[in-house]
């Protein structure tokens, strides 16, 4: 079968209307249990995370660029499990936050932007402090359902089992 450029259908070349925000939050959990959370300057504490770069970055490549650019820590991306996707409606647009967890033995993670994050703490999850960005607390919500994390609504859908 041949095609040309006649008979192939335009809607296939053309960008769709952005309705969607995807990002990435990562669960950092050290040897001990812990896992690491940012002190943002509007107050509230999240994990490290960010946009998906429109780039044909992966999710997984996100993530470990987000935790690098964010905290200094250099994980590989194949050491970046994907467990969820969380989806919920911000100003009339679906934000997907996909829900990272890497595993790091122990780590000094460094304030790299200062003026967005005064500081990183490795925190007990059960001693969460708060109040937490609503994209982190969905994740964490997914991650640990145990932990009864208060969290605005939103959907979810797991990828891989919540210990992972």
């Amino acid at each position: 079968m041949t095609t040309d450029s006649a008979n192939t259908p335009s809607r296939n070349t053309r960008p769709p209307l952005a309705q969607a925000a995807l990002g990435v939050g990562v669960v950092v959990q050290d040897g001990e249990g812990r896992i690491l959370l940012g002190r943002h300057r509007s107050g509230t504490w999240e994990l490290p995370g960010g946009k998906v770069d429109p780039t044909h970055e992966s999710v997984a490549a996100a993530a470990a660029r987000e935790l690098r650019e964010e905290t200094g820590l250099r994980v590989p991306e194949d050491a970046v499990t994907v467990f969820a996707m969380v989806h919920d409606v911000v100003g009339g647009i679906n934000r997907i936050s996909m829900a990272a967890l890497v595993r790091v033995e122990s780590a000094d993670p460094q304030v790299t932007e200062p003026h967005l994050i005064s500081a990183w703490r490795w925190t007990a999850p059960e001693e969460l402090p708060g109040p937490l960005f609503d994209p982190s607390a969905q994740i964490l919500a997914v991650w640990r359902p145990d932990l009864a994390v208060e969290h605005p609504a939103a959907h979810h859908l797991r990828i891989a089992p919540p210990g992972t």
